[in-house]
């Protein structure tokens, strides 16, 4: 078996798997797609609950838009296309919902806003959590420390711009992860993700878990707020799916609805290989690129290879979980001493040592080989090598390819 892999923007690794060792591949769901821009006029047109968008708008003077970074697909662009036709978009300010990473580049710039970029850069703020002013808005039920950059909590109107997928431990992106943590103070992502090192914090799962729970007690705070969201479903070639518009919890609720008929797939049974690629965007760096790790566990035999691929264009990211990974060569301990501390980052490590106690973690990536093997996890530059080097162990192995690692997450029938 023939499979070209994506690795980059532009770029591409070509494996071959013996016809016996061959699982499969897997993608999220095929559905099918209608025209774009009239999917996105039926949404304004029909809200999930409250006002359409025109309505909403009606007697704002402070407009504020929230839309994602350049490491999300969300196809921001596409709807301001849309809305172009229905508001003058440099009424308003946009605040780029970078949550704790850096700015868009120039590149992701014009990813996020195309055309639209010329008109609205002077209306465009990227939010930073370090530094820009935050309003607390109190305390969650877990005791996170609930600051918001002031521009979107002194606005009297909020929009929306997200996209709706699988979260390794949010459940799904989307609705309230645009507040929290995606305009939050560092101080609140970093303890809001410290609930990411409980279990019940997975993907595909709200009921129970933590860190879902406290977003949405960050909505309930500033509940007097008007919000109107605009979420989109994506396809596996990121073409627009669905998308809900109006009320932001239960646009939310019905986008999840729709990510789930895209994003998660079923399988017949596990493999003692999994190869899970984190494509572009979300190869960006081992930090992000982590999500496919995540997701491919699910379909992974246990005593398993699992063999993320990934360029990390960027590096490694935050750097704290790296460090973490490399304090122990026993993933126990890693976790036993992740225990004793939190840091923004270390949620990484947790999961990524929780995979450790059971299953080989490799990674085909860009990065330094003596960097990854101190953090206990088995570099390669191709994924023929990594392939070659598993069927060496585990000459029998039947191998599963997940090509969109990051956001398909894999379920036993």
């Amino acid at each position: 078996m023939k499979l070209t892999i994506p690795y980059g923007k532009d770029e591409a690794q070509q494996l071959i798997i013996p016809d016996e060792n061959f699982a499969g591949t897997i993608y999220p769901n095929d559905v099918k797609i209608g025209n774009e821009t009239e999917e996105i006029r039926r949404a304004l047109d029909n809200p999930a609950g409250g006002p359409t968008l025109e309505e909403f708008l009606q007697g704002g003077k402070d407009v504020v838009f929230i839309v994602n970074d350049g490491t999300r697909p969300t196809p921001t662009k596409k709807v301001l296309d849309a809305l172009v036709q229905r508001m003058d978009l440099t009424t308003a300010r946009y605040l780029i919902a970078t949550g704790s990473h850096r700015a868009p580049t120039a590149e992701e710039y014009d990813f996020i806003f195309g055309e639209h970029y010329t008109d609205l850069q002077d209306r465009i703020f990227s939010h930073d959590s370090k530094n820009d002013k935050c309003i607390n808005l109190g305390e969650s039920k877990n005791g996170t420390v609930m600051e918001v950059n002031e521009m979107a909590v002194n606005a009297d109107r909020l929009v929306i711009i997200t996209s709706v997928e699988p979260h390794y431990f949010a459940g799904y992106t989307g609705g309230r992860k645009s507040f929290l943590p995606g305009v939050a103070s560092y101080r609140t992502i970093e303890q809001n993700h410290k609930l990411a090192m409980k279990r019940e914090a997975q993907a595909l799962v709200l009921d129970g878990n933590p860190v879902h729970e406290d977003m949405m007690d960050a909505l309930n705070v500033v509940k007097g707020k008007q919000i109107f969201a605009i979420q989109i479903v994506l396809d596996r070639h990121q073409q627009i799916y669905k998308v809900e518009a109006g009320d932001l919890h239960a646009s939310f609720a019905a986008a999840v609805e729709h990510a789930n008929e895209v994003f998660s797939v079923k399988i017949k049974e596990k493999a003692d290989i999994v190869v899970s690629v984190a494509p572009y965007p979300m190869d960006v760096d081992l930090y992000q690129s982590q999500k496919a790790l995540d997701n491919g566990k699910w379909a992974l035999k246990e005593g398993g290879i699992i063999i993320m691929v990934s360029k990390c264009r960027e590096g490694v990211g935050h750097p704290t979980f790296l460090q973490q990974l490399s304090l122990s060569s026993d993933p126990n301990e890693v976790l036993e001493n992740l225990a004793k501390e939190y840091k923004l980052g270390y949620h990484k490590a947790a999961k990524m040592a929780e995979i450790a106690v059971w299953a080989n973690m490799w990674a085909v990536t860009e990065l330094d080989h003596e960097l990854l093997q101190k953090a206990n996890i088995r570099p390669f530059y191709t994924i023929q090598e990594a392939i070659d080097a598993a069927l060496t162990l585990k000459k029998d192995a039947q191998i599963l390819v997940s090509m969109d690692g990051s956001i398909t997450v894999p379920r036993v029938e």
